[in-house]
């Protein structure tokens, strides 16, 4: 009996230590499938500030955490569903689409630069600043609308998140897929929560006696548009990166070999070259020449959508 009990013993053991192995492949792999959504996840953060802007201090939290949870239910209730099918059944529709997400992380990257240069973003600024101002009653509408936009960004992370992890086994995969909604989410709305509540804790700090806390206060207060202006400028930079990559690498596994091979070509010259930082620069060279060609499609999408038609319009 004891005998039998020891060999259950080392069985439960040995499926303990076979699951946690599991849970650090899992963890492993949602961390490399995240990394590679890094562009849209900077974007998401960048974007859902604007969503608090004009509503009173204490509904900001609230409403961060209503959009917190619409997202995590775009993930796991319907994004997760169809593209675990997708990848189940037609995985060949993976590439074309997420080199859709590619273009649209492109041209949001490029419409970014365009209303910056066009001076379209300033006067936009300028009026919500006027006009914008949410009470409670208009929460829910606003809520939806905020929703409704994550809806896009989060699908562009799950598929690009299923990208890498495409050739795991069906449970595997679905696993890997839930950590990357939750964590990401997680990670998405915690640093929104504390970008949006940073200028209130400045505030706090500097009406305290101390001193070092008065300026520790007013540093914070004084470092937020700072600080929101860095988010927008990295997160345009990644979503041309993020966009250009991924167009690159959809062309060359759909046949259309030479833009990869230039850049890979490039690359490798650079890393040969330079001995010491030469994967360094290598990676300079691979994320810069994909960002212009991320700029260059967004820059024609930007054209088709928006500068032709001014032109017609006059």
């Amino acid at each position: 009996m004891s005998a039998g009990l020891f060999a259950l013993l080392d069985d439960v053991a040995a499926l303990a230590r076979l699951a946690a192995a599991s849970v650090d492949d899992v963890g492993a792999a949602a961390g490399r499938a995240s990394a590679k959504a890094a562009g849209v996840v900077v974007d998401d953060t960048a974007v859902t500030p604007q969503y608090v802007h004009g509503v009173a201090a204490q509904r900001e939290l609230p409403i961060i955490r209503k959009i917190a949870v619409g997202s995590l239910r775009n993930k796991l209730l319907f994004i997760l569903p169809a593209i675990m099918l997708l990848s189940e059944f037609v995985p060949w529709l993976l590439t074309p689409i997420l080199m859709l997400g590619g273009t649209y992380l492109a041209f949001e990257g490029a419409e970014k630069i365009w209303e910056k240069v066009s001076g379209h973003h300033e006067a936009a600024a300028e009026h919500d600043e006027r006009v914008r101002t949410i009470g409670p009653e208009e929460e829910g509408t606003m809520v939806a609308g905020a929703i409704r936009t994550d809806f896009i960004l989060s699908a562009e992370i799950m598929v690009i998140s299923l990208n890498e992890v495409a050739a795991e086994a069906f449970w595997p995969r679905l696993a890997i897929l839930v950590v990357v909604a939750v964590g990401i989410t997680a990670l998405v709305y915690g640093v929104v929560a504390l970008i949006v509540k940073m200028d209130d804790i400045g505030l706090s700090l500097s009406q305290r006696s101390s001193q070092a806390a008065q300026r520790v206060g007013l540093g914070l207060v004084a470092a937020m548009p700072r600080l929101l202006a860095v988010v927008s400028v990295v997160g345009t930079a990644a979503m041309l990166w993020v966009g250009g990559h991924i167009l690159l690498v959809g062309a060359d596994d759909l046949g259309w070999h030479a833009p990869y091979d230039l850049v890979h070509h490039l690359e490798e010259g650079v890393h040969d070259a330079v001995a010491g930082i030469g994967s360094v620069l290598a990676w300079v060279v691979n994320t810069a020449l994909s960002a212009v060609v991320g700029l260059v499609v967004g820059a024609l999408v930007v054209a088709v959508l928006h500068v032709l038609p001014l032109r017609r319009g006059h």
